[in-house]
């Protein structure tokens, strides 16, 4: 390959990583009662799909312990980019972080971006019924709470059955870290209270789940998320499956799907292909 190919196959490969988001920085709660913290954070980013009508949304949120984390960091950008690739749309909020917000506020904001996304994204081109909720890590751990604890998604109106599925990759699924730390519990005591997922194991009617993570995440992290699963499928749950990545630590499991041919991003996407919520 000439020297002058090689440059353009650098620019064109460069510009596919670096193209900015379809709609930037959409404010998803209004009111004037917003304060100027949420009117800073409560925004969100929107990749479309080239040339497509009728595609599935993922919403998709950001890792970062709920203390940190951007919806413009490269990885989380480069993920949009590369499902919207796929023929996906992506929506990518950003929302409150602790300290300044304290639970459960990040789960309302989460809760918002979604209820925005669901009354929204059909002016897009999507399909109302094919809109999935993922994230990595925090991220993960907002899109279960959300999609399994009910009482959020009514506050809007609407019904965890109208989410297309749940994708959480490296989810805590006991009460957060960052909560139990906001209430004075030690980072590892272990607790299941009403901020815990895994409270939630045995309801009936869940969105269809695809459960990620990593052979060598975090400690805990994956026994957890095997331990989520366990209880699901012992509580009848048949639309919950469990996939652990190889070779992928905490952070690597969730910055790759990213890239094509990912074990992750493949699962995503074919799990995507095959759901629906209910009408």
């Amino acid at each position: 390959m000439s020297s002058l190919l090689r440059l353009a196959a650098f620019v064109f490969l460069c510009a596919s990583f670096s193209a900015a988001a379809d709609l930037s920085d959409v404010l998803y709660k209004s009111g004037g009662s917003l304060s100027t913290y949420e009117q800073q954070r409560c925004k969100l980013d929107v990749y479309l799909p080239k040339g497509g009508k009728g595609f599935a949304t993922l919403v998709w949120f950001h890792g970062g312990g709920l203390t940190g984390g951007n919806k413009d960091a490269d990885s989380t950008k480069k993920v949009a980019q590369g499902l919207a690739r796929s023929g996906v749309g992506v929506v990518v909020p950003n929302y409150r972080l602790s300290p300044q917000a304290k639970y459960p506020a990040y789960i309302e904001d989460a809760t918002a971006a979604v209820a925005w996304t669901l009354q929204h994204i059909a002016q897009q081109g999507g399909d109302t019924q094919r809109v999935f909720v993922g994230g990595h890590s925090a991220g993960a751990y907002l899109t279960l709470m959300l999609g399994m604890d009910a009482h959020y998604l009514a506050a809007f109106g609407l019904k965890p059955q109208q989410l297309a599925g749940l994708i959480p990759v490296s989810a805590q699924v006991m009460t957060h870290y960052t909560v139990r730390e906001e209430r004075g519990i030690a980072k590892f005591s272990v607790t299941a209270d009403e901020a815990a997922p895994v409270r939630f194991a045995d309801v009936k009617n869940l969105p269809p789940m695809l459960v990620l993570c990593a052979d060598k995440d975090m400690p805990a992290r994956a026994e957890e998320n095997v331990y989520l699963v366990a209880l699901m499928k012992g509580a009848g749950n048949k639309r919950v499956t469990l996939q652990v990545i190889a070779d992928r630590n905490h952070g690597s499991v969730g910055n790759n799907i990213a890239n094509e041919g990912d074990p992750a991003r493949v699962a995503i996407l074919e799990f995507m292909r095959v759901n629906k919520a209910a009408k």
